[in-house]
């Protein structure tokens, strides 16, 4: 997943060129090789999700360049089911999204019954977002790694660091982005955000936990965003 270049400077091996390139100083903090010793550590003793060739899926699907849209989550999944004869992880470095043949999130099954209410969207029966991280959706947990059966296991090892420093990037380097911040914790990070560059809208969480989700027009009030911006409303429609 990641290894050293320099006695300074630690930097992820499959990064994508131009995400490298924008957080290029990040890699040189002592915070960033804390989470490398950290990660290598618990990589020694348990199992971690995603798999550590997926940790930066969410960037490599999706540059800097390409970013139209952000929705933040806050940790992976920490659970695996059965599917195959095979233990598949739920995470796969993407917010909110399980791979093919995990069952859909209850969280993400109100993201869809949301989208189904306000767009003409039609509801896959996977869960599988890496669609939309190839239009310019960045599917981005603020915390990329997790131990198996654990959540938030991960909290302490300064991913959320890394990933301010992402968000804080994107506002400062471009302008015209949507950033879709659910639940309190997402919505606090609305403080590295140029509103005055960009769109931020709020809800609560998707879980069911939590109540407001459901109705918020969330997903109308980007596309209207988008359109007022004289850019092409976002393609929600996701591979049957």
């Amino acid at each position: 997943m990641i290894h050293p270049t320099t006695a300074a400077k630690c930097v992820p091996k499959t990064l994508d060129p131009e995400w490298a390139r924008m957080l290029e100083e990040e890699f040189s903090k002592p915070y960033f090789t804390q989470i490398i010793t950290r990660y290598v550590q618990a990589a020694k003793t348990a199992t971690i999700f995603p798999p550590s060739e997926l940790t930066f899926h969410a960037l490599n699907l999706t540059p800097p360049s390409a970013v139209k849209i952000v929705i933040l989550g806050q940790d992976p999944y920490h659970g695996s089911v059965c599917y195959q004869g095979m233990k598949i992880p739920q995470a796969m470095g993407l917010s909110f999204s399980v791979p093919h043949g995990v069952p859909i999130p209850p969280s993400l099954r109100n993201i869809y019954k949301e989208l189904e209410s306000s767009l003409d969207f039609s509801p896959p029966h996977h869960g599988d977002l890496t669609a939309w991280a190839q239009r310019g959706a960045l599917m981005l947990n603020a915390i990329l790694s997790v131990e198996e059966g654990k959540a938030a296991s991960h909290r302490s090892f300064g991913w959320e660091q890394f990933t301010d420093a992402i968000i804080t990037t994107l506002s400062r380097e471009f302008s015209g982005i949507i950033f879709m911040l659910w639940g309190n914790y997402a919505r606090k990070k609305s403080a590295l955000i140029d509103s005055t560059r960009h769109v931020i809208i709020t809800a609560p969480h998707p879980s069911p936990l939590a109540q407001g989700f459901l109705g918020s027009g969330i997903f109308l009030q980007a596309q209207n965003a988008l359109r007022a911006m004289g850019k092409t409303p976002f393609d929600w429609n996701l591979p049957k």
